[in-house]
C-alpha cells in the first residue's frame, strides 16, 4: 500500500511531499516506510517495524491524518485496501 501527500506550492520553493508505504517483511511482520522531503531535493526515509498488519495499518492511518492536519493533500493512493 502506498500514499503520496503533497503541500500546495507557495511560489517560492518546490512543494514538500510525504510518502507512506506499508510493506510485509520476510519474517511475517510489517514495515511502515515514511519518506519526506522537497520535490526535486533530498528526502529522509524512516522505517518502523510492526508485528502485525493491524497495528501497522493503524500507524499508517495516524501518520496520514497527522500530515493532513499540517496542510498536506492526498495526491495518490495505491493498494487494494487504501484508506480514504
Amino acid at each position: 500500500m502506498r500514499l503520496l501527500l503533497q503541500q500546495r506550492p507557495d511560489g517560492h520553493e518546490a512543494p514538500r511531499f510525504v510518502q507512506l508505504m506499508l510493506q510485509p517483511d520476510l519474517l511475517g511482520g510489517w514495515t511502515l516506510v515514511r519518506e519526506s522531503g522537497q520535490i526535486g531535493g533530498r528526502s529522509t526515509v524512516r522505517r518502523e517495524q510492526f508485528l502485525d498488519r493491524d497495528s501497522a495499518f493503524s500507524a499508517l492511518e495516524q501518520a496520514r491524518d497527522q500530515q493532513l492536519k499540517r496542510g498536506f493533500q492526498l495526491m495518490f493512493t495505491q493498494g487494494a485496501e487504501a484508506p480514504r
